[in-house]
C-alpha cells in the first residue's frame, strides 16, 4: 500500500526523526519499518519520541523488561517486522535469544487463559464459573524470566486482550511481588506504544 520513504526524501517532521533515529539506534541508516511512518511525518516523529520513552528508557522499570514486554506484545500483534527488529535489538543490549523466545511462549500462553477467562466473563451466565480452567501453563514459572516479568507480560497482554478478570489479577499480583505502581503502569506504556507501530504496519500490508 505504502513504499518506503528513505531519508534523502524525508522532509520536516520525518527528516527530525530520522536523525533522531539514526542517533539513539546508533545505526547508519534508518531501519525500514520507520521509513514505511515516514509516509506520515508527524506519525513516525511522534512514534518514535513515544518508543524512545516507553521502550527503550529504563525508567522505574529498566530496560530489558521493557524490551521483552515490547516482543511479546509485537509476538501478540503478529508483526514479524518488529519482531526481527525488537529481538536483534534486544541482544544488542544483552537480551538471550532464550529470553526472547520465553517472552513470546508467555505471551501466548497469557492469551490462551485470556480467550477462557473473558468468555466466562461475558457469557452472560455464571453457569461456567464452577467448571475447571483444564488448561495447562507451567510456563509461567519455568522459563528464563523472573516473576514480577511474567506478572507484567501477563498484565500488559491481558489489557491488550481486553480481559477485564485477567487483568485486574495480574495487576494485583504484580503490586503483591512489590512491583512499584509507577513500573506497571510504564509496562502498559511500552505494550501501548508497540501496539501503534505494529498496527500502522499491518494495516498498510506489511507483515
Amino acid at each position: 500500500m505504502l513504499q518506503p520513504v528513505p531519508e534523502s526524501d524525508a522532509e520536516g517532521k520525518a527528516a527530525s526523526a530520522y536523525s533522531r533515529i539514526r542517533e539513539i539506534l546508533e545505526v547508519d541508516e534508518v531501519p525500514l519499518l520507520f521509513q514505511y511512518m515516514g509516509n506520515v511525518p508527524i506519525f513516525v516523529h511522534d512514534f518514535f519520541m513515544n518508543f524512545r520513552r516507553t521502550v527503550l528508557d529504563g525508567g522505574k522499570l529498566g530496560e530489558k523488561p521493557k524490551l521483552l514486554i515490547a516482543i511479546a506484545t509485537a509476538g501478540q500483534a503478529g508483526s514479524q517486522t518488529w519482531q526481527n527488529f525488537l529481538q536483534s535489538f534486544a541482544e544488542s543490549r544483552g537480551v538471550t535469544s532464550q529470553e526472547c523466545a520465553d517472552a513470546l511462549a508467555v505471551g501466548a500462553t497469557n492469551s490462551m487463559y485470556n480467550v477462557l477467562f473473558k468468555f466466562r466473563a461475558i457469557a452472560g451466565t455464571d453457569v461456567f464459573e464452577g467448571m475447571p480452567v483444564g488448561l495447562r501453563a507451567h510456563t509461567f514459572q519455568n522459563t528464563t524470566l523472573d516473576e514480577s516479568l511474567v506478572e507484567l507480560i501477563n498484565l500488559t497482554l491481558s489489557d491488550v486482550n481486553g480481559c477485564q478478570p485477567c487483568t485486574s489479577a495480574h495487576v494485583s499480583k504484580a503490586r503483591d511481588l512489590k512491583v512499584a505502581d509507577e513500573a506497571i503502569y510504564e509496562a502498559v506504556q511500552c505494550a501501548a506504544t508497540m501496539i501503534a507501530g505494529t498496527q500502522f504496519l499491518r494495516s498498510i500490508g506489511v507483515d
